[in-house]
């Protein structure tokens, strides 16, 4: 299973459009499930991002200072992780950040860019990258 916590609800018609597309396209290898949280302010955002974690899921923070992969180290750690953790979480934080015990919580920092990215364009980008990379785990074209 795949899950990813956002804080706040998409406004944008044209974001919704392709994260449904890049959702629909990642069931036929996994499921996965995108949890919307209220943006509330840090602290209640950390509480609610904490009581949807599972104990026994691997959490991948989206970090601007958290490590930086190409498509194909993604990849090659998502599959691996899928062989230690039946559940990976990803929490994409609001636009004031992200709480330090949701940080604390955290296996993994990632930062797909230094560049600060609108949020639902973030997400759209972090669903784009997990469907390549299931297109490269099971050597299917789309990867360039």
């Amino acid at each position: 299973m795949i899950n990813i916590i956002c804080s706040g609800k998409l406004k944008e018609n044209y974001l919704k459009e392709m994260i449904d597309d890049y959702e629909m396209r990642i069931k036929k290898y996994h499921k996965i499930n995108i949890i919307e949280i209220k943006d509330d302010g840090l602290e209640t955002e950390a509480s609610n991002i904490l009581k949807i974690i599972n104990p026994k899921d691997y959490v991948i923070v989206c970090a601007i200072d958290g490590d930086v992969m190409d498509s194909l180290e993604f990849s090659k750690y998502l599959d691996n992780t899928f062989t230690h953790f039946s559940t990976i979480t990803f929490v994409i934080g609001s636009s004031e950040g992200i709480h330090s015990s949701v940080y604390s919580r955290a296996n993994k920092l990632l930062s797909f860019s230094k560049f600060t990215l609108p949020h639902g364009l973030f997400r759209a980008v972090l669903l784009e990258q997990i469907y390549r990379s299931f297109k490269i785990i099971n050597n299917e074209t789309y990867h360039k």
